[in-house]
């Protein structure tokens, strides 16, 4: 007979259940292999799913698996994750520590129930990639990747995961990019990135920074709704480049409007980069868990 667990999805940089980015939120996963929590997450089918195990090096490792692959860092569900044990009284405000695959990082939970991420210090290097292949990927006019890139070249940026950081001048051309996820799996292997974070700078909300979107389909995920890991990225891009005269403490980045799953994370680069946002819970239910030996698909 077949085991069943309590699983979860957790709408991400929001504070209203459907918006954001959902992630899969599986507690008590000690005893689930690999191949079994890569069956759950496929099931699920959110972008990415945690896992919450035991550690000896924190207070808990979090393990994260997209609908095809594991990864090695997630923000989003990073967020998810904590805003679901503090929702629970599982854990109480301040900081606490989890493992993942890049390292132990911390994440702090405010007052407010805003959850705030420390990611690994950046690192970032420019690409020799052409503007023609980038725009062909996006599929915009490559002017308006050439506009703003005498001052912000291609690079690709970390702050646990990679990203190709892929301005453009107008918001009108950020909504109307019509993406081919082959050529964008293609230049992410080729740059060694996880996928494409295109942004620009002329926001929906007067409050907003930047208004970003993520495609990363060699991870699974053709288009990511809201992503903690990539704003992570881009905010300590647009420090390396001086994109600011003065540099905000705190930034807002907007993504997910154009697949109907909007979310706001804050950002703040300083001695540590920290992303922030929100959190609630969609779906409370029960999942069937496949034998370890099983590589077949989920029963229900």
């Amino acid at each position: 007979m077949h085991e069943t667990r309590q699983v979860f999805l957790v709408d991400a940089f929001t504070d209203e259940p459907l918006t954001g980015n959902p992630a899969g939120v599986v507690p008590d996963a000690d005893d689930l292999e690999s191949e079994q929590m890569q069956a759950i997450a496929s099931e699920l089918g959110a972008s990415e799913t945690v896992f919450l195990r035991s550690s000896t090096e924190a207070d808990r490792q979090l393990r994260y698996f997209t609908p095809t692959n594991e990864v090695d860092l997630c923000g989003h569900a990073t967020v998810a994750s904590h805003a679901w044990l503090a929702a629970r009284d599982h854990i109480e405000t301040g900081e606490h520590t989890f493992e993942t695959n890049t390292g132990v990082l911390t994440a702090e939970i405010a007052d407010d129930g805003t959850v705030w991420m420390t990611q690994n210090q950046p690192e970032i290097r420019p690409v020799d990639v052409e503007y023609d292949a980038v725009a062909d990927a996006l599929g915009i006019d490559v002017a308006a990747l050439k506009d703003v890139g005498a001052d912000l070249p291609l690079a690709v940026s970390s702050t646990g995961l990679p990203f190709l950081m892929v301005p453009v001048n107008f918001l009108e051309h950020v909504s109307d990019m019509a993406p081919k996820m082959g050529a964008i799996e293609e230049l992410s292997r080729e740059v060694e990135a996880a996928g494409i974070y295109a942004f620009t700078f002329d926001a929906l909300d007067a409050d907003s920074t930047l208004h970003g979107r993520m495609f990363a389909p060699k991870e699974g995920v053709p288009e990511d709704p809201v992503t903690g890991t990539a704003s992570g990225a881009a905010g300590a891009y647009v420090r390396e480049y001086d994109a600011f005269d003065d540099l905000p403490e705190e930034m807002v980045f907007e993504q997910g409007h154009f697949v109907d799953r909007p979310g706001r994370v804050r950002v703040r680069v300083g001695a540590e980069i920290e992303v922030g946002g929100r959190a609630v819970t969609a779906l409370d239910g029960s999942l069937v868990v496949p034998e370890s030996d099983e590589d077949d698909i989920i029963e229900a």
